[in-house]
């Protein structure tokens, strides 16, 4: 069995696959961006990450593989710990390629290292996009050339006088004409003040009160809270079983109820729904270790 072949699948619809006992694939979101270097636009994507730590079974592979093999949850356990006896063993000679995820390989302290595929995108609403190449923009700019003022060196003493008598007719054109611009703005505000008590007096002439004003309405809107994690407590084939286990869970004090039938015709019951991905989790750990070491986290978007 290739397991890497069923992380694959998973990771298009989940940003977490973990494969009991070895660890777990995550999924990053990036969003697009441009390599000014190079003038390439790449699209939104995502990519994997692995963390060893990530080892308790959360029941979604073996699930995953069950259903599709057609053959019992056990027997999906199964087949997974035996894959990961073989990993670990070829880790100890040499690097491991898993097809379409990256290599794994061990360091100097026996650390697992993860080197992902960065052509590959799990990231579906970017399906069909290409990194797009393409070249520079180059902008023509006009070189100015400075004005450089030229005086004959016979008219230097004329050109002298003329400068003097046009810099003093220049600052008694500046003085009047700053004189006519002040006399100009305190005309104007005279006029804007008329206007402004002209306006004060329609608007107090046109103020009403409305003796019977019609009666508040309060509506009451409920906003519906998308709750996309759900921690689920089995998948069932017959409906009936499905209805007495949401009715089981909710005598035991969970907000049990069904989510919808997968694309296999199973009926899935869950113990809880959430909104936070933090508090899906540690909720799923708990029952986990308290009632049920089968349950599992579903992730749906597209409620």
């Amino acid at each position: 069995m290739n397991l890497a072949n069923y992380i694959n699948d998973l990771l298009y619809r989940y940003d977490c696959v973990i494969v009991p006992d070895f660890g777990g694939f995550v999924t990053n979101r990036i969003g697009a961006k441009l390599n000014s270097d190079t003038h390439t636009f790449y699209p939104p994507t995502k990519q994997i990450a692995f963390n060893s730590h990530l080892t308790h079974n959360d029941g979604l592979l073996a699930n995953y593989i069950a259903s599709t093999e057609q053959i019992s949850f056990e027997k999906a356990a199964t087949a997974i710990s035996l894959s990961v006896v073989k990993w670990r063993n070829e880790l100890q000679k040499n690097a491991i390629q898993l097809e379409n995820l990256g290599a794994i390989s061990l360091n100097e302290n026996q650390q697992i290292i993860f080197e992902p595929r960065k052509e590959v995108n799990f990231l579906t609403a970017s399906f069909g996009l290409t990194p797009v190449e393409s070249s520079s923009i180059e902008r023509y700019r006009q070189a100015v050339k400075p004005l450089i003022p030229v005086v004959n060196a016979t008219d230097k003493k004329g050109a002298s006088a003329f400068i003097k008598y046009a810099a003093t007719a220049a600052i008694l054109l500046t003085l009047g004409v700053a004189g006519y611009s002040g006399y100009e703005q305190n005309q104007q505000k005279e006029v804007l003040a008329i206007q402004q008590i002209a306006l004060e007096k329609k608007i107090q002439s046109a103020t009403f009160v409305i003796s019977n004003p019609l009666p508040t309405l309060e509506l009451n809107v409920v906003k519906e809270v998308l709750k996309p994690y759900h921690v689920v407590a089995g998948a069932f084939q017959i409906a009936e079983n499905a209805d007495k286990k949401v009715k089981e869970l909710i005598s035991e004090g969970y907000d049990a109820k069904i989510i919808g039938v997968n694309k296999w015709g199973l009926t899935q019951v869950t113990f809880n729904s959430y909104t936070d991905k933090n508090d899906a989790i540690n909720s799923l750990n708990k029952i986990k270790r308290t009632v049920s070491k089968d349950a599992w986290l579903l992730v749906k978007t597209d409620q």
